[in-house]
């Protein structure tokens, strides 16, 4: 698709996550035994024909940059197009940080060199697997100004999303935040196309007016005087932004219906490439419902959980209900249950931790317990 440049936009991206997130921003966490948030968006795009994409970093984006590299596991490592990162725009007198517009205008020159004439604007905390094809199909059948990608969800407290009320015609006719009293089951994806004068004019329009925040700003308050349609994604969805809606949608990853769907179609998930063995599982190694990332080595019980990469639980430990990040190493005798491991966590022998479905055990990366 030569028509159609992707932008990920990290700027204000909302962070509940806690502990995962302290040192890390939201599009590199850890997802699914072996990727990170960023790479469903990615994927999403190459997967729909975009070979120039943008991401614009805000903070923390340190293990982000390691992460994507060149762009070599998502074929965005070209001559010409390919992989973007573009670093946060400050204001030099005050160096406070400015909300998306005004980092859209800082790197303006970017939009004005890309040859594309639409652009999808797209958040990383959106874990799916979507056709932007089809998306822009409609967005020209439909001579929509903006066409926002939409999903099902009943009304959730784990997750913070905007929702839609769409007429008969799928035009958006409101739009609310998460704290907004509109109960729709459509959420938006915050994934929008449209094309890029338009988004050009909004932003140089917007900053003229005092505003500064691209959806909030630049399109809820015109939602009456843009055609803006609502297209709906039929797959898989989760809303990844808290600690509670990170672990419940990582659990939910054990259907394996729901692990075709994500990762499957329409398209592959690509992430970064480690060679790590084959995991190893011991004589005494009694596995159940889980994900087990290669470099593993299994000794002990795992139940209805995500192993990273590289993790090691030791003869007599007990793993339920829990998602176990890199190189973690769980000692014998340890109990560990409704957890959340960062990477590189050791647990002692003959520890039990133990958190609640609504409130899991979490710990920060390289914590010794």
């Amino acid at each position: 698709m030569n028509e159609m440049m992707g932008v990920i936009n990290l700027i204000n991206e909302r962070d509940h996550m806690e502990e995962l997130t302290y040192r890390r921003c939201v599009a590199s966490v850890p997802f699914g035994g072996r990727y990170r948030l960023i790479d469903f968006v990615m994927s999403g795009m190459v997967n729909s024909g975009i070979d120039n994409v943008a991401v614009f970093a805000h903070t923390k984006y340190r293990s982000l940059m390691d992460h994507l590299g060149s762009g070599k596991e998502w074929d965005l490592d070209r001559k010409r197009g390919g992989l973007f990162l573009l670093p946060p725009a400050l204001d030099e007198t005050r160096e406070i940080m400015k909300g998306d517009l005004y980092h859209f205008y800082s790197h303006r020159d970017y939009f004005y060199r890309s040859k594309e004439p639409y652009v999808v604007v797209a958040r990383s905390h959106m874990v799916c697997n979507v056709d932007l094809r089809a998306a822009l199909e409609f967005h020209k059948s439909a001579d929509a100004d903006i066409t926002m990608l939409y999903g099902f969800q009943e009304l959730d407290a784990d997750a913070r999303c905007r929702r839609l009320l769409l007429d008969e015609n799928s035009r958006v006719i409101d739009m609310q935040d998460h704290s907004g009293r509109l109960e729709s089951p459509c959420i938006s994806m915050e994934m929008l196309i449209l094309k890029k004068d338009l988004l050009l004019d909004l932003v140089e329009t917007s900053l003229g007016q005092g505003y500064d925040h691209f959806v909030r700003d630049a399109v809820m308050k015109n939602i009456r005087n843009l055609n803006i349609y609502g297209y709906r994604h039929s797959g898989f969805l989760g809303v990844v932004n808290t600690l509670q809606s990170y672990y419940r949608n990582s659990l939910r990853l054990l259907n394996p219906e729901t692990w075709r769907d994500l990762f499957f179609r329409p398209g592959l998930i690509y992430t970064k490439i480690k060679d790590e063995p084959p995991a190893k599982y011991g004589p005494f190694a009694d596995v159940h419902n889980s994900l087990i990332a290669n470099g593993c080595v299994i000794e002990g019980t795992v139940e209805n959980s995500i192993l990273f990469r590289g993790v090691r639980v030791r003869k007599g430990a007990v793993v339920r209900n829990s998602i176990v990040m890199q190189n973690g190493d769980i000692r014998e005798k340890v109990s560990v249950e409704n957890a959340i491991l960062d990477k590189e966590v050791l647990i002692r022998s003959n520890r039990m931790l133990r958190g609640e479905e609504e409130a899991p055990f979490i710990a920060v990366k390289r914590k010794i317990i």
